[in-house]
């Protein structure tokens, strides 16, 4: 049985999110595209946080490339 690309995302998140939630934030999945883009939504203190756009790409992307094959992006809605 293979697991979605969704799926994998999912747990990819739930390993990174402790260390979003230890400084206030959380992240919420928002949509997987065919061609390997995920979509992400920073809350509570990670929203307005001027390091966002550090900690989504050196971060959260990072993760996720390494978690999850064939993603080519992780984008901030």
């Amino acid at each position: 049985m293979e697991v979605s690309v969704r799926k994998l995302v999912e747990m990819a998140l739930a390993k990174i999110r402790p260390f979003l939630q230890r400084d206030g934030g959380d992240i919420e999945l928002v949509d997987c595209t065919d061609d390997g883009v995920v979509r992400v939504r920073l809350t509570g203190a990670c929203q307005g946080c001027p390091m966002s756009q550090m900690t989504l790409k050196q971060g959260v992307e990072r993760a996720l490339l390494k978690e999850v094959p064939g993603l080519k992006e992780v984008q901030a809605v």
